[in-house]
Parts: C-alpha cells; sequence; structure tokens
C-alpha cells in the first residue's frame, strides 16, 4: 500500500509538471517570464522543506499519529485544485478546442534546434547536478551529528528558495548566457568545496553554493523553454524536457553512487565538474539566428 502511494505521488508530479510550466508560461508576460518561473521555484522550494516542518510538529503534537497528518495534507491539494478550477483562466487564445496528438512527424519539426540545444544543454547539465541526497551523505562522512544532518537539506533549500526570485527577475533583464555560464560556475565552486571539505563550515559553504546554483539555473532553463517553443506545443515541449532532465537526474545519480563507492566523495564530486565544464562547450555551440534572447 505504502509503495503504491508513493508511485502514485511521483506519477501526479510527473503529469502536473509539464502543464504547470506551460500554463505559466502563458499567462506571463514575455519580459516578466524569468521573474514568473524564478517565483515558482522559490514558493515550489519553500513548500518542500515547510512542508515536512510542519508534519515533524504536528507528529509530535498528535503523537506519531500518521493518519491525521495525511489527512491535513489532503488540505493544500484541495485548495490548489479549487484554485484551478476558480481562480486561473487560461488565455483564449492558446486554449485548444480540436484535440489531436502533438506527437507527431509535423509537430516534432515544429521544436526547432533552439528547443533541442536547451534540451540538450539541461540533460548534460543536469548530470552535473546528481540527487541532493549526496549533500547529506557527505555531512555524515566529515562528522556532522546525525541528529543536525537533516538541517543540510534546509540550509539548501533556504538558499534555494530565497535566491530563485531575484536571479528569476535578472533573467528577464540580462544575458542568458552570462547567467546560465554563472551558474555552471558556482555549481563547479560547489563541487571543489564539497569534494575538499573536512570542517563543518566548508561543508556549509559548499551547500549554500550549491543552492545558488539552482536558484540561478532551473528557473532560466524552464524560461528557456517556453522562449524556445510554439506556443500551442508548450506542454509537449516541457513534458519532453522534463523527460530527458529527469532520465540524466537518474543517470547522474546512478554514477555518483557508483564512484562514490568505489573512489571515494571526492572523486564523486570532482565528475561533477567534469559535466559541467562540457555544459559550458555546449553553451558555447548555441544556435546562432532567431533564438532566446542571449
Amino acid at each position: 500500500m505504502i509503495l503504491a502511494a508513493r508511485l502514485i505521488d511521483r506519477f501526479g508530479k510527473g503529469v502536473r509538471g509539464a502543464p504547470r510550466d506551460a500554463l505559466i508560461a502563458d499567462l506571463a508576460p514575455a519580459h516578466l517570464r524569468g521573474a514568473s518561473f524564478g517565483l515558482r521555484q522559490s514558493l515550489d522550494t519553500v513548500g518542500a522543506f515547510v512542508g515536512p516542518l510542519i508534519a515533524a510538529t504536528l507528529m509530535l503534537v498528535w503523537q506519531n499519529d500518521f493518519r491525521r497528518v495525511f489527512w491535513v495534507a489532503v488540505i493544500p491539494g484541495v485548495l490548489s485544485v479549487v484554485l484551478l478550477l476558480i481562480g486561473i483562466k487560461e488565455p483564449a487564445e492558446v486554449v485548444v478546442h480540436e484535440r489531436r496528438n502533438p506527437l507527431n512527424k509535423q509537430n516534432l519539426a515544429r521544436l526547432d534546434r533552439h528547443y533541442w540545444w536547451v534540451v540538450t544543454l539541461a540533460s548534460i547539465f543536469t548530470l552535473a547536478r546528481f540527487s541532493e541526497a549526496f549533500l547529506v551523505l557527505r555531512a555524515q562522512q566529515i562528522g556532522v551529528p546525525i541528529g543536525l544532518v537533516p538541517l543540510v537539506m534546509v540550509a539548501m533549500n533556504i538558499v534555494y528558495s530565497a535566491s530563485a526570485y531575484p536571479f528569476g527577475k535578472l533573467a528577464d533583464r540580462l544575458s542568458h548566457m552570462r547567467l546560465l555560464g554563472l551558474g555552471i560556475a558556482v555549481l563547479i565552486g560547489s563541487d571543489i568545496f564539497l569534494a575538499t571539505a573536512s570542517q563543518w563550515g566548508q561543508l556549509l559553504f559548499g551547500v549554500c553554493l550549491w543552492g545558488i546554483h539552482l536558484g540561478l539555473t532551473q528557473g532560466l532553463l524552464s524560461k528557456l523553454v517556453a522562449d524556445a517553443s510554439p506556443v500551442d506545443l508548450r506542454g509537449t515541449a516541457y513534458g519532453f524536457f522534463n523527460l530527458m532532465s529527469g532520465v540524466s537526474l537518474l543517470m547522474a545519480s546512478t554514477l555518483a553512487g557508483l564512484l562514490w563507492e568505489r573512489f571515494g566523495a571526492p572523486v564523486t564530486f570532482f565528475s561533477g565538474i567534469l559535466f559541467c565544464v562540457i555544459s559550458l562547450v555546449v553553451m558555447w555551440y548555441r544556435p546562432r539566428g532567431n533564438s532566446p534572447r542571449n
């Protein structure tokens, strides 16, 4: 039963991701798209650590009554559905009245080289940013008390949520390529600190850099997908983008686990630097012509 619930939860996340991002792209003015995706990333990340904190508090108050806690968790989901039904209206020009399968040769051809470049770049870059669970493992390895280890993820998410919106606003005014390059450079710095850390302070600094790189890059990549895809194919574009990013994250985490077991933590984080460098090379060979502003 628990496994089935977990599978349904992951299925729901996969289903909602693409239409949510497509809806944001449709509703946000083009000149505020970066800020919109940054705000979405920020609020999503706030929920990622506030939710567990509320759940932990309720578990203490209700003496580990899981059922009552899960019933409370239903409330935000219901409110979200209600908000979608009565509070959000899709722009009339993007409502599709004739239902057709978008995955055909003609439509895929409309996703031009600029879109596929964004997908390729994001996929390679995702290989450099394996699961944040390795940050927790690194904290345990250098001697952070077990009771404080979860604070590593709290710190990372706080930095991520605090930086996503400001960097999203910058994406509406500054060079996309420079911001992406800065995000990759910050991840390289994070990998260096995490690979060489021997004290808590070094680890925490590396973790904070990890959060900053997420704030710099994740909303910006979503904005680039919107800029590079036709309005009526944004759902398909985000779906394929999320698919490739998910596959890359799975591959990155698997490779990181193998390297960790065979060679240790430093080699794992230094391998992330290698993929960062490859990402920079892909950025250099971006398509020219009518492309997203850079």
